[in-house]
């Protein structure tokens, strides 16, 4: 196995002990844990992206590239200031070190799990591509 798989899975497993945990015990957390699971889900896949975006600006002119980040940023800020403000710091103390953690290990599952799947199918892909080479 690549250390990526084997840190996915480990990732995956710290996930999954977390909401067993929460579960089990019937602590009142456990809601906020999948939550921020999602949550950290859907930010990896904003900033994935996000990523994705600014590499095809390349060769854009200057007026699209300003554009692009006016809106990121239009949006980006507020969500970011309403999050912190209304979402985080409104939580109760003792669910906020498990909740940004759950969040923090969505975001990292997510971002390892997108990139395996690429990979892969790059691989299934140059795969084919080699196999109707070789038949040609």
């Amino acid at each position: 196995m690549k250390k990526l798989t084997i840190v996915m899975w480990i990732i995956l497993l710290i996930a999954v002990v977390m909401l067993s945990k929460a579960f089990i015990l019937n602590e009142d957390i456990k809601m906020f844990l999948l939550i921020f699971f999602g949550i950290g889900s859907a930010l990896a896949f904003l900033r994935l992206f996000v990523n994705n975006s600014i590499k095809k600006m390349k060769g854009k002119d200057w007026k699209v590239k300003v554009l692009f980040f006016a809106v990121l940023l239009g949006f980006g800020l507020p969500f970011q200031s309403w999050f912190r403000n209304e979402v985080l710091f409104s939580m109760d103390s003792a669910y906020l070190a498990g909740s940004i953690s759950m969040l923090v290990v969505g975001m990292v599952f997510m971002t390892l799990f997108v990139g395996y799947v690429k990979n892969k199918l790059q691989a299934k892909v140059a795969g084919k591509q080699r196999i109707v080479k070789y038949t040609s």
